[in-house]
């Protein structure tokens, strides 16, 4: 039964692959606890010095730093882009790059350049087919990213502002809403946008010691890193969790097809253990 053989040797390659991807599911189930406990650990952090900075913007100091400083004309754009290292997660980095594309166009349609700094081997690979600028790649952080990694990426971002290479920064970055849910998200960086904390309702500055320049300048390329370094892991997060929910939907769906295809079989077989009975009663019949 040659069809029979075709039906079996198929219905164990996707045996096989189901296992596959069982086992993928497991691993990113494990990893997605780990890297919640780190996102959130980081969290509160990034959320306070968010709205310290965002005061900032409305604040009134001796010196203003230029990365406070709105550029009257916006001639190019820089992009911190974030994605994962490897693939298997469904549609989380394709989601990411097409909002990445879609205000790149916007951008170029209104004549600015764009300069790209990409964190992740699929986000390089990608963009590497645009005709767009990578200015530097960062790859290979691994499941407890460490700031220090990716500090030289973004200094390359953040010294082009400061020459005034680059009039706008943003950070594009999958964020972890629930295990069912990652929405790809872009922030502007660059000059610091304005908070709209209802907390904050005068205008009062803080006091600068030893001075306004020095601290500012210490304390916003913190607060860049931070906040790049927060992309990471809620992008970390993201992945690990779209992972798990698409090895799911891929072993459920193996199972669904192998039990079609031992349906199939099954008739298969029986129609042929019917055409044997028939021909042995014809023949018997015959005689």
């Amino acid at each position: 039964m040659a069809g029979g053989k075709e039906i079996t040797t198929k219905i164990r390659s996707i045996e096989n692959t189901k296992k596959v991807t069982s086992a993928l599911e497991m691993v990113s189930a494990s990893k997605i606890r780990k890297s919640q406990d780190l996102m959130n650990a980081t969290r509160p952090y990034a959320h306070m010095i968010r709205r310290v900075m965002g005061h900032l913007s409305k604040a009134n100091p001796e010196f203003r730093h230029p990365f406070t400083v709105r550029r009257e004309e916006t001639k190019k754009v820089g992009y911190i882009i974030i994605s994962t290292d490897r693939g298997l997660c469904g549609g989380l980095n394709f989601n990411l790059f097409k909002l990445v594309l879609a205000s790149i166009g916007e951008w170029q349609g209104k004549g600015a350049e764009v300069s790209l700094v990409t964190l992740g081997k699929k986000a390089s690979g990608f963009f590497k087919n645009v005709k767009v600028e990578i200015a530097a790649h960062t790859s290979d952080l691994g499941e407890k990213p460490q700031i220090e990694d990716l500090i030289g990426s973004i200094k390359v971002m953040l010294d082009a502002y400061r020459e005034e290479k680059i009039d706008l920064v943003y950070v594009v970055y999958n964020d972890f809403v629930n295990t069912m849910t990652q929405k790809p998200t872009l922030e502007q960086l660059l000059p610091l946008p304005e908070t709209d904390d209802e907390e904050i309702r005068d205008i009062w500055d803080y006091i600068y010691e030893p001075d306004a320049e020095a601290l500012l300048d210490t304390v916003l390329v913190r607060y860049i890193e931070a906040d790049v370094y927060q992309a990471v892991l809620e992008n970390l997060a993201s992945e690990h969790a779209a992972r798990m929910i698409a090895m799911k939907n891929a072993t459920d769906n193996a199972g669904d097809l192998i039990d079609e295809l031992t349906l199939v079989f099954n008739k298969a077989r029986q129609a042929a253990i019917t055409q044997e009975i028939s021909e042995i009663v014809g023949g018997a019949a015959a005689v």
